[in-house]
Order: structure tokens, then C-alpha cells, then sequence
């Protein structure tokens, strides 16, 4: 049997929910910086949400951003320090609510950036409010008898709108529910990391996750959620790849 070893970026254990993705988003994007051996020139930028748990635990150089600006804040760090590798690491509502203005422009304007965004369907720090990504019908703690697309529309596809940008270089959407699918998610963000690199330009990876917590799920019924109802409306899988279509 192999053991596999925990890469030296996780300097301490993860603050996260047991069952939450975050955890295993964590260490594919530490073992994806080490092998690409850009560890230490690398600044991860988080903003308000669970994403900036992992600021005392993920050995890099991290700047807090304020509510929804991580973006914002990593253009400023990227366009300082064109050296540097600069990523941001977004939940639903710090990337597709408040800061959807700060994703959107980011994109248009085709910063050099890589943007990670991890989609778990709600607002997980704050109680589990709907979010933009809320599926159909889901119960949340602001949607107690489940969201009505009547009232509040269907769920933001920000890799759908991404698309249509010509500026955007690379769009991929992953899964962290089995073996499978977190081989694939490591290399959707080594393919955006690369490009950032080579500097191709923009590349955002969304990553499914679970959220046992806030869904009132197990940790293996939320895996069955995502694999039977998420991933019917936020299909895995690359979404663009113009770095391949210039070759």
C-alpha cells in the first residue's frame, strides 16, 4: 500500500466542517503549487466566507479581502507584482452575490488571474441562506419551503456567462465526490494555474463541494446529492480551453 504524504503547505489540520470539500480543495491546490514548485511565489487572496478558514492553515503568502472584492484585490496584487502567481478563493455568496460585479469585470477585463470558486449551493459561514447557486426547490434557512424560481429566478451558471467573454481563457467546472472526479478537479487547476504562467490570461475553476452541515445531510448523503441533483444543473467538466483551440 502507498501512503500518500500531506503536502508541507498544510501547516496545520483544516478548520472546516467534517464532510465539507473545502478540506479536499485544500490540499489539490497545496500538492498542485508544490509540484509545479511556484509555492513560494504564489498569494492567495480570500474574502468573507469559509474560504478564509484555511488563511492559518494553507502556507502561502494570503491577503483578506473585504466581502466580495478578492477580484478586485488580486488585480491590484497581480498588476503590482505581474511576477507573482495571484489566485483568489471565493465562496457562492463572495463570488456570484456581493461580488459578482468584482467576478464579472475581473473576467472582462481578462486579468491575468486564476479564480477558484467553490460552489456548495449556500451561504455556509453565515446559516445556510440561499445563495445564487440554490438549486430549484431547495430548502434553505431563507428558503424554508424550498427556492421559488418564480420569485428568485434559476441559479446563476457564471460559467455559461464567462463563455461569452473573449477575453477568458479557460473555464472548467469539478467535483470533489470520488476518485474520479478530484483527479480531473486537480488538473482543471493546474491547467488554470499554467496559464496564469504563460501568461494567457484569465481562468476561473468552479468545484462542486459539499456542505453536510447546512444541507441537514450526511457527509455520504450530500456526496449522493451532488452526484443525483447538483451536477444535473452544474454539469462537471471543461467548459472552454481557448489555449487549446489557438494550437
Amino acid at each position: 500500500m502507498v501512503m500518500r504524504k500531506k503536502s508541507p503547505l498544510l501547516v496545520e489540520d483544516n478548520k472546516f466542517c467534517p464532510g465539507c470539500g473545502h478540506g479536499i480543495i485544500n490540499r489539490l491546490l497545496a500538492e498542485v503549487l508544490d509540484e509545479m514548485g511556484v509555492a513560494d511565489n504564489t498569494i492567495g487572496v480570500a474574502a468573507v466566507g469559509c474560504a478564509c478558514l484555511q488563511i492559518d492553515t494553507f502556507g502561502i503568502d494570503w491577503i483578506q479581502a473585504e466581502h466580495g472584492r478578492a477580484p478586485a484585490v488580486a488585480t491590484g496584487i497581480k498588476r503590482c507584482r505581474p511576477d507573482k502567481v495571484v489566485l483568489s478563493y471565493q465562496g457562492d455568496g463572495d463570488c456570484l452575490a456581493i461580488g459578482m460585479a468584482e467576478t464579472i469585470h475581473t473576467a472582462f477585463r481578462g486579468e491575468n488571474l486564476t479564480m477558484l470558486f467553490v460552489n456548495n449551493g449556500v451561504f455556509g459561514m453565515t446559516g445556510g441562506q440561499m445563495a445564487p447557486t440554490t438549486l430549484p426547490g431547495q430548502k434553505t434557512t431563507t428558503s424554508v419551503h424550498g427556492r421559488d424560481v418564480t420569485k428568485t429566478g434559476n441559479p446563476a451558471n457564471i460559467l455559461e456567462l464567462l463563455a461569452t467573454f473573449e477575453t477568458v481563457k479557460y473555464l472548467a467546472r469539478g467535483t470533489v465526490t470520488d476518485v474520479a472526479g478530484i483527479n480531473r478537479t486537480k488538473g482543471y487547476i493546474r491547467k488554470a494555474v499554467e496559464n496564469q504562467i504563460e501568461g494567457r490570461g484569465y481562468s476561473f475553476v468552479e468545484i462542486l463541494s459539499p456542505c453536510p452541515t447546512n444541507w441537514g445531510l450526511t457527509p455520504l448523503k450530500s456526496i449522493e446529492h451532488i452526484k443525483n441533483n447538483v451536477a444535473k444543473v452544474y454539469p462537471p467538466g471543461e467548459v472552454l480551453n481557448r489555449t487549446e483551440e489557438a494550437k
